[in-house]
């Protein structure tokens, strides 16, 4: 048996992941150690990656495109204590970190970044030809 826990998910992720095909979006294991917290999906015009980044300005955000792999880092700044002393620090503070594996239909020149009420939100257009064509039909 392996020391460590997640080994034996690991397995079974990447096993799933041959079995189903390659994913839209990989990043390794996910879940509360993994910050910033991220939905991913698609919609007609690409993909969306909506990530939660609370009382981070944005200024303090970098999304960069590079090698068909997203990158959202930044940096929370800690919490100002005056006068008192800390009891429980449960909010992580300091740099961060995630990089997300894009498919190959993404587009790096078609990416824009907005950041609204904690959530950013990385939009990534399609190349042309990966988007669908419609294709008028013409009667004989």
């Amino acid at each position: 048996m392996s020391r460590f826990p997640f080994d034996s998910l690991s397995q079974l992720q990447a096993e799933l992941d041959r079995f189903f095909g390659k994913p839209l979006v990989s990043s390794g294991l996910s879940g509360a150690s993994v910050y910033p917290l991220v939905n991913v999906f698609t919609d007609p015009n690409g993909m969306v990656v909506r990530a939660e980044v609370p009382g981070i300005p944005a200024d303090r955000l970098s999304v960069q495109v590079e090698s068909g792999q997203l990158t959202i880092s930044g940096e929370r700044p800690a919490p100002a204590v005056a006068g008192g002393s800390v009891h429980r620090r449960e909010r992580q503070f300091g740099r961060f970190s995630r990089t997300l594996q894009l498919p190959p239909e993404v587009d790096p020149e078609q990416v824009t970044a907005e950041c609204r009420n904690g959530v950013l939100t990385v939009r990534l257009g399609k190349h042309a030809a990966a988007k669908p064509r419609q294709i008028s039909v013409r009667a004989a």
